[in-house]
């Protein structure tokens, strides 16, 4: 999530309107100590029971944990990205990341002129 949060100016901000949302199955308050001492800028949610993760493919229960699948939910509700997984440190993924939202909610047109 640390990868996530050093390119979160550069891709999810920006006057996109995206909301980042990412959901483990670690417990609330231990994800709510980890965004505070990483002070994480988008929000974390806990799925202990799996319910999200195996609705999206992503929950191993022999584990009881998630992979780390990456979804883009385009303002219709659908998917509209998915990498299975999302290789958090290579820059190739952020860029083709950043093209689809680029496609699904480009960024503002600059009015500086």
């Amino acid at each position: 999530m640390e990868a996530y949060r050093d390119q979160y100016a550069t891709i999810f901000n920006n006057g996109r309107g995206i909301v980042l949302l990412g959901i483990s199955a670690d417990a609330d308050t231990t994800l709510a100590a980890w965004a505070r001492e990483s002070s994480f800028q988008f929000l974390l949610g806990s799925d202990t029971n799996g319910v999200v993760g195996t609705s999206y493919g992503a929950f191993d229960p022999a584990r009881r944990m998630d992979d780390r699948s990456l979804y883009v939910i385009d303002q219709e509700g659908k998917v509209a990205y998915a990498a299975r997984p999302f290789r958090v440190l290579s820059a190739a993924s952020y860029k083709e990341l950043e093209d689809v939202l680029d496609r699904i909610a480009p960024l503002p047109a600059d009015s500086s002129g």
